[in-house]
């Protein structure tokens, strides 16, 4: 391998290694504790577009740690719960912090 080719390769290894750093989101430990909370945020979404009753479009979801975060309006106390409930029924959902505002 010539010095050229070595360079390069290290470089290569270099970016690689720095671009995976770049994944861990705030709060987050390792890359795959953030593809985790995305898988989970992603399945929540999924449920609330799923759902006559929660607007998927109206509510945020954020997760850390596997910890949800819901904000964001909701029509009526129903809605407000049913999004609460729909998020701790996804696997791997340690608690979730509703911080939805009622607006009707």
């Amino acid at each position: 391998m010539n010095t050229t080719q070595f360079f390069g390769v290290s470089l290569l290894t270099a970016s690689l290694l720095t671009m995976g750093g770049c994944t861990v989101f705030r709060g987050q430990s390792t890359v795959g504790q953030a593809v985790d909370d995305s898988a989970i945020t992603t399945q929540v979404k999924a449920r609330f577009a799923e759902s006559p009753v929660v607007s998927a479009l109206a509510i945020n979801v954020q997760t850390v740690h596997g910890v949800v975060q819901l904000s964001g309006f909701a029509k009526s106390a129903s809605e407000r719960t049913t999004a609460e409930s729909i998020a701790r029924q996804v696997p791997n959902v340690k608690s979730v912090k509703n911080d939805i505002i009622i607006k009707p």
